[in-house]
């Protein structure tokens, strides 16, 4: 038997429940993890935690409170429940980080939450970050976290792990940034809920802060965890936040030295990619999309006009990046009709840029300064984008309305590019990237990924290439294996066939924001009524009045990217939907889906037959043709009309949480 990747040998030292062999990947395990941090979202964990009729944490050394999120709102709702939160807190013995000591995934790893073969988890999708310092990072969603309050442990399916061998050094002037976001607009599909484990000897020329940044949009990349090697740059990192006063011992170094986590010599890859990073340049994505991603230079080209720019977030808005936008602006003023917003991802970020004088440097330029959080990355407090309005940020996501109006447009780059974008008014570098060094600009063949062969499995873009972007039929190829199989087991109880109208949703990389958008993501007040006249509003405000009771959606590729909103799920449930089908899922959205009982199935199949019929045609968003779908559990065959579709069958354990109504139902059964 060959051996385990990182995440088997992690999973397997967190394991509570499992198989009695070594855990591989696919199998459903319970794990026991070291931390589960939750922020803005505990008040709803807090919520569902009372609702199973608890009082009391199983182990308060486990959560980590951090408010992050909407701190600029200073309503007496909003400051209300912050108070309810830290006396929960005080109450509960719970490390606790009030509104303005910075991110929660900067405090995780600058307080040694997050260490060197950790399982750390938060009801955050950026969670992946932790994986930069050798612990394995993995969003969870609310339920999950009021789960691991109240036992402990929570349900996982360890996933497969695809290798990415970084050789060479990026060159002058690129960065951690550039090199993520050519990999999401380049390979978006080969990576899709799995884990991405970095190695090589070029991770040794990339810096901890640029590690972070790689490993929290890993997300975007659509990965489940990012997990780079523990090395001397890691121990160094580590060793410095010990003086600073994190949670780490000498033993703690010692044994990371001695011993660091790290896969064993013959695991079992499910792929593997060969990146040269001497060939990356600096890249922007965009715009509304983290897939699409084009050269710089060819960026320049276009002269876009931008109205705002902004460095923040907990992916880019570390003393590194700051330091590096500062370069740009030192002696240059933000262009007339810009503005530059800047936010540290930490209290200790911003006092070390402060005592430096890169934040001088910055706000004698013009920048517009914000507390330490998340802000305009997620539409909330000042700055947001406009209606009309063209933004470039340094953030990790640029989804339509996500920061701002959905008649907005985004784009995504590095602190230096942006830096550089507010001074000129336009997208562009500050005239250092890599053409200025006579550097070829990337070319796909240089670096195809090179994937162990197996059926449906294809070995990359086509070599003569063209703009990067999101290959759906290639990602069709990577599911194709899905075949019909033996009748499935159902559960008792659980429905054998189920029936309903079919609507029809044609996009790929629906998001969450585009399901649930932010001016109702902290509303706890919301009741299930409001929260079905607003269910897609950001992708199609007439979805709501169409869609009725008993309806099975089907999306396309990807179905629920992004965050880790619940009611992307949950407003599914109270408009009526009866279940969502789609050719693949976040599989962070599927846990929230399973996790309140809302069904969804993968029918690649079925989602390709509904794009051959509307092939070259006009369509609304929404597509309701009148058609009636019918499910069969048993054979996993979806019919439309006479034709038959394949689907990954449900196994026991989606099937019980279907049939409980959601792990709550189950966990009241049991505490």
């Amino acid at each position: 038997m060959s051996g385990q990747t990182v995440v088997e040998k992690l999973a397997q030292a967190h394991l509570v429940q499992g198989p009695t062999r070594p855990v591989r990947a696919g199998d459903h395990v319970t794990l026991r993890p070291r931390h589960v941090m939750t922020h803005d979202n505990t008040a709803a964990v807090m919520k569902k935690f009372h609702g199973l009729g608890l009082s009391r944490i199983h182990d308060p050394t486990q959560p980590i409170f951090t408010l992050d999120h909407d701190i600029q709102d200073r309503s007496d709702t909003n400051l209300a429940k912050h108070r309810a939160m830290a006396q929960f807190a005080r109450e509960q013995g719970v490390r606790f980080y009030p509104a303005g000591a910075g991110i929660g995934h900067q405090l995780m790893i600058e307080h040694g939450h997050a260490t060197p073969g950790a399982l750390v988890v938060a009801s955050d999708s950026h969670s992946n970050m932790y994986g930069a310092v050798g612990a394995l990072g993995t969003p969870v969603v609310r339920t999950d976290a009021a789960v691991i309050w109240a036992t402990g442990s929570f349900w996982w399916q360890i996933p497969a792990t695809v290798q990415v061998v970084l050789q060479g050094q990026l060159p002058p002037g690129v960065t951690g940034k550039d090199l993520i976001l050519t990999l999401c607009g380049l390979y978006g599909e080969e990576v899709l809920n799995r884990v991405v484990e970095f190695g090589g000897p070029g991770v040794a020329s990339i810096t901890m802060d640029g590690r972070m940044t790689v490993a929290n949009m890993t997300t975007e990349w659509g990965a489940l965890a990012g997990w780079f090697p523990v090395d001397a740059i890691t121990l160094e990192f580590l060793a410095r936040r010990r003086q600073r006063g994190a949670a780490i011992s000498d033993a703690d170094l010692r044994r990371w030295t001695e011993d660091p986590p790290r896969p064993d010599a013959d695991a079992r890859y499910e792929g593997r990619i060969v990146v040269d990073l001497d060939q990356i340049e600096p890249f922007v994505a965009g715009p509304d999309t983290v897939q699409t991603a084009t050269p710089l230079h060819e960026m320049e080209q276009r002269q876009i006009q931008i109205h705002k720019a902004y460095l923040l977030s907990c992916v880019n808005a570390r003393l590194e990046d700051l330091t590096a936008a500062a370069a740009v602006l030192r002696g240059q003023q933000v262009a007339s009709g810009v503005e530059l917003y800047v936010a540290a991802a930490s209290q200790e970020v911003q006092q070390q840029a402060e005592a430096s004088g890169v934040w001088d440097t910055l706000l004698r330029a013009g920048a517009r300064t914000l507390p330490p959080g998340c802000g305009p990355c997620i539409g909330l407090g000042q700055g947001v984008l406009q209606p009309g309005e063209v933004g470039i940020s340094a953030t990790n996501r640029n989804f339509k309305g996500r920061m701002g109006s959905r008649e907005a447009r985004c784009y995504l780059a590095s602190p230096v590019v942006v830096a550089a974008s507010a001074v000129a008014g336009v997208i562009c570098g500050p005239g250092q990237n890599a053409r200025a060094h006579g550097r070829a600009p990337l070319r796909t063949p240089e670096w195809l990924p090179h994937f162990a062969r197996r059926p449906g499995l294809s070995p990359g873009p086509d070599p003569a290439g063209g703009e990067p972007r999101w290959n759906a039929e290639r990602h069709f190829e990577l599911l194709s294996s899905i075949e019909p199989h033996e009748a499935t087991q159902i559960v008792p109880g659980f429905p054998e066939r189920l029936t309903g109208r079919l609507v029809y949703v044609p996009v790929d990389n629906l998001n969450t924001d585009g399901i649930y958008g932010n001016d109702f993501l902290y509303r706890e007040e919301m009741t299930r009524e409001q929260m079905a006249r607003v269910v897609m509003a950001n992708y199609d405000p007439e979805f709501a009045g169409r869609a009725r009771p008993g309806d099975i959606l089907v999306g396309g590729l990807n179905f629920g990217t992004g965050s880790s909103r619940e009611q992307a799920a949950t407003a599914m449930q109270a408009c009526g939907i009866a279940l969502v089908a789609a050719a693949s899922f976040s599989q962070t959205y599927l846990r929230n889906a399973f996790n309140n009982g809302l069904c969804c199935i993968v029918a690649p199949r079925l989602v390709q037959h509904l794009r051959q019929l509307l092939a070259g045609q006009d369509h609304p968003r929404t597509v309701i043709p009148g058609d009636v779908l019918v499910v069969d559990f048993v054979q996993a065959q979806i019919g439309l009309g006479h034709d038959l579709f394949p689907f990954a069958p449900l196994g026991p354990v989606p099937q019980r949480l279907v049939l409980a109504g959601g792990v709550e139902n189950q966990i009241r059964q049991t505490v």
